[in-house]
């Protein structure tokens, strides 16, 4: 089944492909904004931002490492640079130049990894940047944000140049269902409940808020009030939506298309520990790489489905 078809909604574009648009709506209002691409723009879709910008778009070639020294050379001279990639490419590939050449210094450089997940399919294992969250959160002063649709890509998108210092902006492949309308807010380090309910907590972000979305509707058929919340900020974390759910619904269940280690999870556990203490279960990953494959496949066979966040509630709500 469709992802987001059980709770009603409509399936919309791609988050790769709204921040491409984004971009280049954004151009002419943020001046100073460039994009430094890795010959991967038609993919990242940057390209459409090159297109309507040419001499603001710098192609550097298939040189991760090196495309991120340029962006913090671009910062340092007062540009916004967009520095966009695979997730797996910018985050494991460069790991060391976004330490010294943009999270060390602090400089105003914005990252998107683009093809996250296991949902990219038919790319395979070696191009999933399943363990991109964990990297770029151990990285002190940057901001790691995962929209859920193609419209709040595009507010993330916003306000990612309207905030000034380093961000990590993730991205999906497949399309994805449409959950917020234009008209929604946005904020980064405010989560946005798109489901209320009183019985469980489901904390999801990415392509997995969508699933939950399926979960909840599936619970509800079982009498089971299940609230939804799209943590797209992972750093800084909503704190205070998370102790609120916490006291409300007195379970959590996380969800999200990322290795256990390091992602959502660890961060939302963290919090919980530390505040609020309930019971918790956690649908990701867990610690194995996947393979090549249609990616609803592989949803469905590495346990990313509305039924394993089901599964999840289910035991969290036993005991």
């Amino acid at each position: 089944m469709t992802i987001g078809a059980a709770a009603g909604l409509k399936l919309g574009k791609a988050c790769r492909d709204a921040f491409g648009t984004a971009l280049k709506d954004l151009g002419d209002e943020f001046p100073n904004l460039v994009t430094v691409d890795g010959d991967v723009g038609n993919s990242t879709r940057t390209e459409v931002f090159a297109k309507a910008f040419p001499s603001r778009g710098f192609n550097v070639g298939i040189a991760e490492s090196n495309m991120v020294g340029v962006a913090g050379g671009l910062a340092a001279a007062g540009k916004i640079p967009v520095v966009s990639s695979f997730a797996v490419f910018l985050l494991a590939n460069a790991y060391d130049q976004i330490r010294m050449s943009v999270a060390y210094p602090g400089m105003n450089v914005k990252l998107v990894g683009s093809h996250a997940g296991i949902s990219i399919g038919e790319d395979g294992a070696s191009q999933m940047g399943i363990e991109d969250v964990a990297l770029a959160c151990s990285m002190p002063g940057i901001v790691v944000v995962v929209p859920a649709d193609a419209t709040s890509t595009r507010l993330a998108t916003r306000a990612m140049l309207e905030h000034v210092g380093p961000v990590y902006l993730r991205c999906g492949r497949i399309e994805v269902p449409d959950i917020y309308t234009a008209d929604s807010e946005f904020k980064i380090g405010k989560a946005n409940t798109v489901r209320d309910g009183k019985d469980v907590t489901i904390i999801a972000n990415g392509l997995m808020v969508g699933i939950s979305l399926d979960a909840a509707a599936a619970l509800a058929a079982q009498g089971v009030n299940a609230r939804v919340i799209d943590m797209h900020t992972i750093k800084p974390i909503d704190e205070a939506a998370i102790i609120k759910a916490a006291t409300e619904t007195g379970r959590i269940v996380v969800a999200e298309e990322h290795l256990m280690a390091g992602g959502l999870g660890s961060v939302v556990a963290g919090v919980v520990a530390r505040t609020k203490p309930v019971p918790m279960e956690f649908v990701n990953l867990g610690d194995r790489y996947a393979e090549s494959g249609d990616p609803h496949g592989l949803l469905q066979k590495y346990g990313l489905t509305a039924e394993a966040v089901v599964a999840a509630v289910e035991k969290v709500r036993s005991r």
